[in-house]
């Protein structure tokens, strides 16, 4: 518990403000976060309806082992908060003619490869030894950099492997040098469309993600994903944190460029008060921090700076409840089922709302029927699209969601529609207007080559002295586990800089 004056203010309680607010709490800081919503979570929050339990974002859970690193640090493990169970298959794909259960096992998985492509099996194994590698140097030791200097990767190991992590090479190229079947391909690539970029644009050390995936697995926690929020929640509480809900920042005061407070206005009555701190961190939307709540003199990035960014793809969702139970139905399912290519160039290149999209179901309830009322479903589907596209109205989420259902009867062989007792919609203007998400994307920046590490919007500001950023717009990038450990990084950075920013702010 804190017991010293050092003040800390945390912006949000997402994943990463409720990583950086504890780590920091844990330093001997007094923290307080402030949040605009009624409950912790960020776009990982959570509703009810009709009996019906939505997480409202992030549906997979990957990398176990960074989820036990943070509740480790704070004396706990995982299984004091909630159950881990691995999903078998992994997840379902559809193809154009057919689908593939991806096994959990891992030579189950090589034997799958195998029976479409001779020698798939060996060259799994060899794609695999490298994404080790990969994984070993770049959740070890990359994303534990700040990204404030090159200096951060003079680093011996990292040098002598610095060809093995192929930086410079796309995860396209990459993929091709081992696999030739279109399908396993796209089996390959598909990991990073969680970093928010075609495969062709993303370097090859990603190829970690696969690691994460194969090796990793695919879990789900008891009751949701939502039940990740409460054990941080409760984690920060444990360790001092104060939380301030409904209350949503509005202007950073800085003086010689040192911020001194922070006007804040509850979202329930209107009133506004300040927020004293030796240090802010910003763990809500970059650009809505440095634009809106700082003066154009405190202001790190211009303008063109942000409109030039690659960013992430936004999500058309829905949340959707069966009064039925469906048959023969995965927790998630990805739809490759039309052109890739097409969809990539909608959300990338010519960014439009796409003709034949590419879509992502998952079905919560298959594994957790605490989700839905008894003898219900919980479905929960997603279609990427471009960040920033105008005519988000109620008429293209209908269009699409009649697509989505008529395509979902026809691969399950079943009916839906004539079962929906719930949906609600969820999109480009709702991520504006609930987050301040830059062009309404919903994973943040795209992990290009040019933006990954130092060439990312620096966690630590340029012009103002003692003001710091967390989260999907920073190091180390998009995803729940690297949220979880930009606050661990982002905390660390502060307390190593704490002697400095006292005599600054003297």
């Amino acid at each position: 518990m804190p017991s010293s004056t050092k003040k800390a203010l945390v912006i949000g309680a997402g994943f990463a403000g409720l990583s950086v607010a504890t780590f920091l709490a844990k330093k001997g800081w007094m923290v307080t976060v402030i949040e605009k919503h009624n409950i912790p979570g960020g776009r990982a929050r959570k509703f009810e309806a009709q009996g019906f339990t939505f997480d409202m974002g992030p549906s997979w859970y990957w990398m176990p082992d960074v989820f036990e690193r943070y509740f480790a640090s704070f004396g706990k493990k995982v299984a004091d908060f909630y159950e881990l169970k691995r999903l078998d298959p992994s997840y379902r794909v559809y193809f154009d003619k057919t689908h593939w259960d991806m096994p959990a096992n891992y030579t189950a998985l090589g034997n799958l490869l195998e029976s479409v492509e001779p020698g798939a099996s060996k060259a799994l194994d060899q794609f695999m030894e490298e994404a080790k590698y990969k994984y070993d140097i770049g959740v070890g030791k990359l994303v534990h950099q700040p990204g404030i200097s090159i200096k951060e990767f003079i680093d011996f190991d990292l040098i002598k492997g610095v060809f093995k992590l192929d930086v410079f090479q796309s995860m396209k190229k990459h993929i091709a040098r081992f696999f030739k079947h279109p399908y396993i391909q796209t089996l390959m690539e598909f990991p990073v469309l969680f970093l928010g970029a075609l495969p062709q644009n993303t370097p090859a050390l990603y190829s970690l993600m696969n690691y994460a995936d194969i090796k990793g697995g695919t879990w789900y926690p008891a009751l949701g994903m939502y039940s990740i929020v409460q054990a941080m929640y409760d984690t920060a509480v444990a360790q001092g944190v104060q939380f301030q809900f409904n209350e949503e920042a509005l202007k950073i005061e800085v003086v010689n460029g040192v911020a001194t407070s922070c006007l804040t206005k509850s979202t329930i009555t209107g009133e506004q008060k300040y927020y004293a701190f030796e240090v802010v961190v910003g763990a809500g939307d970059y650009h809505h921090i440095e634009t809106k709540l700082l003066t154009s003199k405190y202001q790190s990035y211009s303008a063109q700076y942000w409109n030039t960014r690659t960013m992430a793809p936004s999500s058309l969702l829905y949340y959707v409840g069966l009064n039925k139970k469906l048959k023969g139905v995965t927790h998630h399912s990805l739809f490759f089922d039309t052109n890739f290519e097409v969809h990539g160039k909608e959300i990338y290149s010519t960014p439009s709302w796409p003709t034949q999209p590419l879509f992502y179901a998952s079905v919560p309830s298959v594994t957790d029927p605490t989700v839905a009322p008894e003898g219900g479903e919980n479905l929960f589907l997603l279609i990427p699209v471009a960040a920033g596209l105008e005519g988000d109205t109620e008429a293209i989420r209908e269009k699409y969601f009649k697509e989505l259902i008529s395509r979902l009867e026809q691969k399950w062989g079943q009916s839906i529609a004539d079962s929906i007792v719930y949906k609600k919609s969820y999109a480009i203007s709702d991520f504006i207007n609930d987050y301040h998400s830059f062009k309404g994307n919903a994973y943040g920046l795209a992990n290009t080559l040019l933006q990954t590490a130092i060439l990312k919007p620096s966690c630590k500001s340029k012009k103002v002295n003692n003001l710091f950023y967390t989260g999907q717009l920073t190091v180390p990038g998009p995803g729940v586990p690297p949220s979880l450990i930009s606050g661990e990084v982002v905390a660390g950075l502060i307390d190593k800089n704490y002697i400095n920013l006292q005599s600054t702010n003297v």
